[in-house]
């Protein structure tokens, strides 16, 4: 019964309580004039009839000519509430009003969210801000925005669906780490890259990076003359110094069989020492099995949100080319990693077949910050 009446509001409307009776007391009416001819009755059915008819046809009048729109959705991470805004447009010359808005979020999301709106003139927008709390990563996909009323006499309720597909993309939750041994010992320093910090300011020594109009107070040591003479207006050297750093791959191994709080901790792991890593000057990646290396941030903290334990019996190899920080669980198969690398196990009698290799076993009923701060031993 409720499917029919839920697909009677969507299609057509679906009668409410009021209607319901209303709706039993002209037919009953309608069958005691049947039987008794009196004239009266036949009126009262009619009226209510009619009532009923007039409330039937105007709640659909009433959603005709509302455009909903959805502001794109930024991206958050995890325990941060997520921003939902909507804008509810009434295109038609006559004022619209008493109706719900409705936005059903995903049920791993939140629960259903609902505003009521009053009235709303000719041309007039309606702007719907709400919260979302996060509790957990994830990509969250939703379809549609539903549109409610009964309005004006309320014996009848009407349901439209409007289309607005949209995906809320949480990032998992990032640890400040202040120090963090297991990566700052990894590896050795060899080569020379360029520092990878795109939020570095430019140095004052080094080689030239670029040539930019003079500001005041910049050295006039670093005035490019040729350039100056060129262009009529003095242009000074942007700098760059090259420094010795470490690439480093943090390494998520999906395809070990996992359980769902220790695989939590080891993506919130994975993205607390790539952003750790960053800050240190490392130059980082991220690797998942049958996936590419994952450079820019905004691509690993998605590919993280995304990610999920999926446990397969083939055997992976990791790229060998920098050291590799992987997290991985008890049980799972031996990999073979480059020099220089380290393991975080999770899981009760962690232990590793390379007893050369710096493994830093987790305890999911303990601060995951803490022990990636500790000391390996």
């Amino acid at each position: 019964m409720k499917r029919f009446t839920q697909w009677l509001e969507r299609r057509w409307v679906n009668p409410a309580y009021g209607g319901w009776l209303l709706l039993g007391l002209a037919v009953f009416f309608f069958a005691a004039a049947t039987n008794t001819l009196a004239g009266w009755l036949y009126v009262m059915s009619g009226v209510m009839l009619a009532l009923l008819t007039v409330a039937a046809l105007l709640p659909p009048r009433n959603l005709k000519g509302l455009v909903v729109t959805r502001s794109p959705l930024q991206p958050v991470t995890a325990e941060i509430p997520l921003a939902v805004e909507l804008h509810i447009r009434n295109s038609q010359r006559q004022a619209k009003g008493l109706f719900q808005v409705i936005d059903a979020l995903p049920p791993d999301l939140g629960s259903l969210q609902m505003a009521a709106v009053g009235h709303l003139a000719p041309g007039q927008t309606y702007t719907w801000r709400y919260q979302v709390q996060t509790t957990r990563r994830g990509i969250y996909p939703w379809q549609a925005v539903d549109l409610r009323t009964a309005a004006p006499l309320g014996l009848f309720w009407c349901r439209r669906s409007i289309a607005l597909a949209t995906v809320a993309v949480v990032y998992p939750q990032v640890l400040p780490l202040k120090r963090c041994p297991l990566l700052d010992t990894v590896g050795a320093r060899q080569g020379q890259h360029w520092r990878h910090n795109p939020q570095a300011k430019t140095d004052t020594q080094g080689v030239t990076r670029s040539l930019r109009p003079y500001r005041w107070g910049d050295p006039t040591r670093l005035i490019h003359w040729r350039t100056s003479a060129r262009y009529g207006e003095l242009r000074v050297r942007e700098l760059e110094t090259t420094t010795a750093s470490r690439e480093i791959m943090v390494a998520l191994n999906t395809s070990a069989r996992w359980d769902s709080d220790s695989f939590e901790q080891a993506v919130i792991a994975a993205a607390s020492l790539y952003t750790y890593a960053l800050k240190q000057g490392f130059a980082a990646t991220l690797w998942l099995p049958q996936e590419e290396l994952l450079r820019e941030t905004s691509q690993v903290m998605y590919a993280l949100a995304a990610v999920n334990p999926a446990a397969t019996s083939d055997r992976t190899a990791i790229p060998p080319q920098v050291a590799t920080i992987l997290l991985t669980t008890a049980g799972a198969q031996t990999v073979a990693l480059p020099e220089g690398s380290r393991q975080i196990l999770w899981g009760s009698g962690a232990t590793t077949r390379d007893t050369t290799l710096a493994t830093l076993a987790i305890d999911s009923n303990q601060a995951l910050e803490a022990q990636l701060q500790s000391n390996l031993t």
